[in-house]
């Protein structure tokens, strides 16, 4: 899209104040973001390295930055940051570590290493690990509207959050013992960072002078407030959101941060972008006649010069068997018809359990699939397990790896131990690792712990040496041996066959190691850059791999197809407690189930189909499934009811605008 439209153009070119861009589903919003940046930039002298554009995920951020650097003289863009909200906290942290009482090189948690060490808590507090999943959604829950532990003690309203409190109490205490921040922290670290010291604030408001923001109806309590502080003195900055696309709320997500500002910010200049250059007109107005019965602060009308478009399908299937090989079916006569690639399609769905069906009927049609959420290699329990001992043998200061693996297989060194370790290398200004085999560290520790401490870290340094001297690759496949690796796995996985599995994913890795060595055209690779290099591949791999969309048909839930497009979309499960979930019936959240539809909706291009089974099979019994409501509340005229021959003849009698009525009248009875 070359030219702006006028909306795209008032967008880019104010900058005399605070801004909202209210960008509907397909109206080019990244490229009024983009723009302005070069606006910014090029007409008013505001330099690169003073512009903060913000968004959720690496990739958007990957996207935009190039983008951006396609508009811009070579150097113009020079300093300038486009990043996720995460990495401008992590920025912030390392940059003012001092200030929040941590060392330099501090670990990121990530979801295996935060469920661990809260299991622990648990275990010693209250001797088991129950509810593990659910003391961490409390905890993030906590973090996202700021709150810290003392807090949440003093309000909790029952036992589950009280035991919930002290279990974070415990958890935040224990994270900077170890160095560490998990992934809420960095935002709630740089947000009360700024709260306590005005110098800080006032220093990194002089660093950002013009701030961008995408997906604003993403943004959660804290996310919020630290786009607050940052810009509350110049008032310098451009939001750009949709709230009829806020689907996260599970995450903490808070659409009225839209109506927050306006009340924070009462010269905010709104500006709607409604034309959308991606859908057919039908399917827009199928989108705005399902998205109006949600309540609204901002109208807007989506409306498109595609044309008017194919009539929007709604089919019956008999069962869910019946409608994972009809949209198979659907799809492969589609491809053979219009020799359209397989990457043309896709398939959405509510919950990833709808998957799997799906998967073994494209299979079966030998129909190639990507899976967008499944696990990456070196997202595997077992793989960050082997990689965290090479991290650790390459860099025996980094307090993360030393933390994955003091543990694994058990050496019986609690979550006490480790704190107190922790906090006696951070006074010694040494790694958790260095730390243990100090003198000074009997004056904390029993000397059955300090024992355990200093054989690890010796079986470690002679395995560092062995690395040095002789194969490196036997001396690891050694030490999986030393250590009884696979005696570990054996007793924490569900059955011998997924032990096999993931025994072959420690040895694949391995191989790959291996091979990373072998390639090495100077022979002059050491171990330690064959191990740096593995990490990277890896995660270059699997940005080229979102990117370069291999042929296949695209498979994801409705969550993940948010600011994607696809000429041909099928969503799938178009049922009362599916599509409403169940969840969100009984809790009376319908709003954010449209919104999800409609994100579904707003997808396809060209054709869209959705489908919806008769009869389920469900925790073993079959049972009669409800059409959506959401199937009710788009304008009939536009749907074409397919599938209904099979069905009982009273629902026959009832197409059309009634097609729906009469099936349900027909269930309910």
């Amino acid at each position: 899209m070359s030219r702006l439209n006028p909306r795209q153009q008032e967008a880019v070119h104010y900058i005399g104040g605070p801004m909202l861009v209210l960008a509907g589903a397909g109206s080019g919003k990244t490229s009024v973001i983009t723009r302005k940046i070069a606006y910014l930039i090029q007409q008013c002298g505001i330099r690169a390295q003073y512009i903060v554009a913000v968004t959720f995920t690496n990739k958007a951020a990957r996207e935009m930055k190039a983008r951006v650097a396609t508009l811009l003289k070579p150097g113009e863009g020079k300093g300038l940051t486009v990043s996720t909200f995460h990495n401008l906290g992590l920025n912030i942290i390392r940059k003012e570590y001092l200030k929040l009482g941590y060392k330099p090189g501090f670990s990121i948690f990530d979801e295996g290493d935060i469920k661990a060490l809260l299991g622990d808590i648990m275990q010693k507090e209250y001797s088991g690990d129950d509810g593990v999943d659910e003391i961490k959604s409390y905890i993030g829950a906590w973090k996202n509207d700021l709150i810290l532990p003392e807090e949440a003690l003093a309000t909790a309203r029952n036992p589950r959050e009280q035991t919930a409190a002290i279990v974070y109490m415990h958890y935040q205490r224990t994270l900077k013992a170890y160095n560490a921040v998990d992934f809420d922290d960095l935002i709630l670290l740089p947000v009360k960072l700024f709260q306590d010291h005005p110098e800080v604030l006032e220093k990194w408001r002089n660093r950002v002078r013009y701030m961008l923001v995408d997906e604003y109806q993403d943004t959660n309590a804290s996310q919020y407030l630290l786009v607050k502080l940052l810009v509350q003195e110049r008032a310098h900055f451009t939001v750009v959101g949709d709230d009829d696309q806020s689907i996260y709320a599970w995450r903490g997500a808070r659409p009225e941060n839209l109506m927050q500002l306006k009340e924070d910010f009462p010269s905010l200049q709104v500006v709607m972008l409604e034309q959308n250059y991606r859908s057919t007109s039908r399917i827009l107005k199928c989108a705005n006649v399902l998205i109006a019965n949600n309540p609204h602060v901002f109208q807007k009308q989506l409306w498109s010069e595609m044309g008017h478009g194919d009539p929007i399908r709604v089919i019956r299937c008999k069962n869910e068997e019946a409608e994972a090989e009809r949209i198979a079916l659907e799809i492969f006569t589609l491809h053979l018809r219009t020799q359209r690639p397989y990457s043309d399609f896709a398939i959405l769905y509510r919950g990833n359990f709808q998957a799997k069906l799906m998967e073994l009927k494209l299979q079966h049609h030998q129909i190639p699939y990507r899976l967008s959420g499944g696990t990456s290699f070196f997202a595997r329990q077992e793989v960050k397990d082997l990689m965290s001992y090479f991290r650790l043998l390459v860099n025996p200061d980094d307090d993360n790896a030393f933390l994955r693996v003091i543990n694994v297989p058990r050496r019986e060194i609690g979550s006490t131990t480790l704190e107190k370790l922790g906090n006696y290398a951070t006074e010694r200004g040494i790694s958790m690792y260095a730390a243990c085999e100090e003198i000074g560290l009997g004056e904390r520790l029993d000397s059955r712990y300090t024992e355990r401490l200093s054989r690890f870290k010796r079986y470690m340094d002679k395995l560092r040496q062995q690395c040095a001297e002789d194969d490196p690759i036997e001396a690891l496949r050694g030490m999986v041996m030393d250590i009884d690796y696979e005696g570990w796995i054996r007793g924490n996985s569900s059955s011998d066959k997924a032990a096999d599995y993931r025994m072959g994913n420690v040895w694949f890795l391995i191989d790959a190691l291996k091979n990373t060595l072998e390639k090495d055209e100077d022979g002059e690779m050491t171990i330690e850059e064959a191990i740096g290099k593995l990490v990277l591949r890896d995660m270059l791999e699997r940005q080229q791999e979102e990117e370069e969309g291999a042929d296949g048909v695209q498979m994801m839930t409705l969550h993940a197809s948010k600011g994607l497009e696809f000429p041909y979309v099928f969503i799938m499960g178009m049922e009362e407690e599916l599509l409403p979930h169940r969840s969100s019936i009984e809790a009376d959240t319908i709003e954010e189930e449209r919104r999800l539809a409609y994100v579904g909706i707003t997808r396809a291009r060209q054709n869209l189909a959705m489908t919806f089974a008769a009869k389920r099979k469900q925790y073993g019994e079959i049972i009669d499934c409800l059409p959506s409501r959401f199937l009710d509340e788009l304008p009939q005229e536009d749907l074409e009811w397919e599938g209904l021959e099979e069905a009982p003849k009273e629902v026959k009698a009832a197409r059309g605008n009634d097609a729906l009525a009469g099936i349900r009248a027909m269930l309910k009875r």
